[in-house]
């Protein structure tokens, strides 16, 4: 009977082991494969910008790199080489936006290139690091100097010297009324000046001087403000109603909101938006917030910036990856552990292709969203109109370059951020932290929750069981409305 046991024990690990290797084999010609067809279609997009915007994209496929200095200035090196090399200043502001841009954008290297890393990288750093030292030396500093590599892709965007000025939106991106309304609502913003621009803000509840509380709800990745207002709004409580005021937002990029095609969409850009469009605009001062998946970082981020005013902090599925120690880019770090390039399981395959192609994903956006009312319509036809559409709506509602720069400055770019926004909020007992995760989530690992509670113990955490990625809240909204309600209504004020 043992040696039975043994033996099924042997076969299952020769199994395991088998498999394992398959799907890195697999993997590893899928993966090469892609990196050849994303190289192509580099040239493809170029050439159809040309055509019908009359000018090229830029991209982070340029080999153009750069490094910012301590000082604010920028050194330029065209194609790594020593003999076009340009200084370029930022002011102080900028030099902060660009400290929020993740590397990641601009270093993705190639399956092949990755196995067979050789030491070019490193010495082509070197070299930079010495021109930098010598133009020190040429300016009398001799002072320490911190360097960041970046491309003159960022740089010009920064500087506001990449600006579409012959539309607001790219061939390729839908220019639907309903995509396209934040254009006739508001002045849409011009060059890096979104000053006037707001985000589409859902709001409900009592008018300000008979509030108790507010609530601010911010929505995942590629959704919109419909996730919370087609299901939970409706189903909070009479006495619920009458005593918070409820908003809900479209980030910026998603849904109604503005999707400047010259942003990056950046933490700081969010946040501002947000402030302005809701704190500011609403004359909100006291708030809970309630927030999904990326927009968990989000909240993160309010917390910490406005510690004496968030009083209670609902996560669903936070996307938090511990950075172990020793680790020198934990930006990198996070967007292989979202996205490791395997094509099993089909969730990891989905990230891969999202995380580590840009022309890739900028053709999907193509097909779904720019024809994303033909996809509902098909969805309504072949379902003869029995199920609602608001999920398709958030998750096809946003432009390629809206949902390329968030996903990479949002959950790669805080890699080294969101560690030091757990503890700041640990130490701000006044905020109610509560966590609940999907126990069959596959987008986010359950281990996520359980590593924010260690960083704040005194954290919630609520696995619902039978529950994914989005029906830990569709399909369970009267329940959770009443957990929310519970919630704030315990909360200290």
């Amino acid at each position: 009977m043992h040696i039975q046991m043994d033996a099924m024990a042997k076969a299952r690990s020769l199994a395991k082991l088998t498999a394992r290797l398959v799907n890195e084999a697999v993997s590893f010609v899928a993966f090469c494969v892609l990196d050849l067809l994303d190289f192509v279609l580099c040239f493809v997009f170029k050439a159809m910008d040309l055509l019908m915007d009359s000018e090229c994209k830029p991209c982070y496929c340029s080999p153009t790199k750069g490094a910012i200095t301590s000082s604010g200035k920028i050194l330029v090196s065209e194609h790594g080489g020593e003999s076009t090399t340009k200084i370029v200043s930022l002011s102080s502001a900028n030099k902060l936006q660009l400290e929020d841009i993740s590397d990641t954008l601009y270093s993705r290297p190639s399956l092949v290139s990755e196995v067979s890393r050789l030491t070019l990288n490193e010495l082509k750093r070197l070299k930079l690091d010495e021109a930098l030292l010598l133009q020190n030396k040429k300016n009398g500093s001799s002072a320490t100097t911190t360097t960041t590599t970046t491309t003159t892709t960022i740089v010009e965007m920064i500087q506001g010297k990449i600006i579409d000025n012959n539309s607001v939106t790219r061939w390729s991106d839908c220019d639907c009324k309903f995509c396209t309304s934040w254009i006739s609502s508001s002045s849409p913003p011009t060059g890096n000046d979104n000053s006037k621009a707001t985000l589409f803000v859902k709001a409900q509840g009592p008018s300000r001087g008979t509030t108790r509380e507010d609530v601010l709800f911010i929505h995942g990745f590629i959704s919109s403000s419909s996730f919370w207002t087609e299901t939970l709004f409706p189903n909070f409580s009479t006495a619920a109603r009458s005593s918070y005021r409820l908003f809900a937002v479209d980030l910026l990029g998603f849904g109604q909101s503005p999707k400047p095609s010259d942003s990056l969409y950046t933490l700081s850009e969010h946040l501002e938006m947000i402030e302005r469009s809701v704190l500011e605009s609403h004359k909100v001062k006291s708030f809970h917030i309630v927030a999904h998946s990326l927009g968990c970082i989000l909240a993160l981020a309010l917390a910490v910036k406005h510690p004496h005013s968030v009083k209670s902090l609902t996560l669903l599925a936070p996307p938090y990856y511990p950075v172990p120690k020793g680790i020198a880019q934990a930006t990198q770090y996070v967007m292989r552990k979202v996205a490791p390039r395997r094509v099993w399981p089909p969730m990891k395959f989905g990230a891969s292709l999202v995380c580590w192609y840009e022309h890739i994903t900028r053709v999907i956006c193509l097909l779904i969203c720019k024809n994303h009312r033909l996809w509902e319509f098909l969805t309504k036809l072949i379902t003869r109109n029995r199920v609602r559409t608001f999920l398709l709506e958030g998750f096809f509602c946003h432009t390629h370059n809206a949902a390329w720069h968030t996903l990479h400055n949002i959950i790669c770019g805080t890699a080294g951020k969101i560690g030091t926004y757990l503890d700041i909020i640990r130490e701000n007992v006044n905020c109610k932290v509560t966590i609940f995760h999907g126990k069959d989530d596959e987008v986010i690992p359950i281990e996520c929750s359980y590593d924010v509670q260690k960083r704040i113990p005194r954290a919630k955490v609520r696995i619902i069981d039978n529950k994914d990625h989005i029906t830990i809240v569709v399909g369970r909204q009267k329940a959770f409305a009443r957990e929310l309600e519970e919630i704030w209504g315990t909360t200290k004020y």
